[in-house]
């Protein structure tokens, strides 16, 4: 399956086959993977493998969050973009899992901390989880808000512009509030938030996904 594949086949998926393992070739490639993005990024994203703690409580389960053990911890050192670079690289994370035949969902708020299932240094925070795993099922779809409130897209937009906000708008973002807007201006593009929770992640979520759809790379954005 490839990236563009997943953006289009990945429903975010609470409940997992606790009696399902991850093949040790694909969790191999995920923990490489990991440890790419760090290098290059900054982040200290961590992998939290058989811990079922985290998810084991009423609220957990209030969200319908079910036999989770494997997760991503989104961490960093405190700055003014780390939200945006924990949104963009937890997602690279999430289709790439997706696109090994595994689910993956975001999670702001309903898990608990556990002592010594990973670290956080002196001056780093924890942003989001991801749990991956096997689903129960693939999830469901969301209603999306139409193109043309999430950018200015037209008639007249070139072709890469139109895929870059189609794969935006299948993009996961908290509650789905896809607090966003993708602009146009001189063969460049300016991605904007508008407030509300983790809208900053949000926007690094939906920036590789226009990436993606688009077949751009980072030098697109304004």
């Amino acid at each position: 399956m490839t990236l563009l594949e997943a953006i289009y086949s990945r429903h975010s998926v609470r409940s997992y086959d606790e009696t399902k393992e991850i093949e040790a070739d694909k969790l191999d490639s995920i923990l490489k993977l990991v440890e790419k993005i760090n290098s290059e990024s900054g982040l200290h994203i961590q992998a939290v493998l058989n811990e079922p703690k985290a998810f084991d409580s009423f609220l957990a389960h209030y969200g319908k969050f079910n036999g989770i053990k494997n997760y991503l911890v989104l961490i960093g050192k405190e700055s003014d973009d780390l939200d945006e670079l924990c949104g963009y690289y937890g997602e690279m994370l999430g289709l790439y899992i997706q696109s090994l035949g595994l689910n993956f969902c975001w999670v702001g708020l309903t898990y608990k901390k556990v002592a010594d299932a990973y670290k956080i240094e002196k001056g780093e925070k924890l942003i989001c989880v991801i749990p991956f795993g096997y689903g129960v099922n693939e999830g469901n779809p969301h209603k999306s808000k139409e193109l043309n409130v999430l950018s200015n897209i037209n008639d007249d937009s070139p072709a890469w512009f139109k895929e870059g906000v189609i794969a935006a708008s299948l993009a996961p973002t908290a509650i789905n509030q896809q607090k966003f807007y993708l602009e146009l201006i001189d063969n460049k593009v300016k991605a904007v938030y508008f407030k509300g929770p983790y809208a900053k992640v949000d926007l690094g979520i939906i920036k590789y996904h226009f990436e993606i759809g688009s077949n751009k790379d980072t030098s697109i954005w304004l």
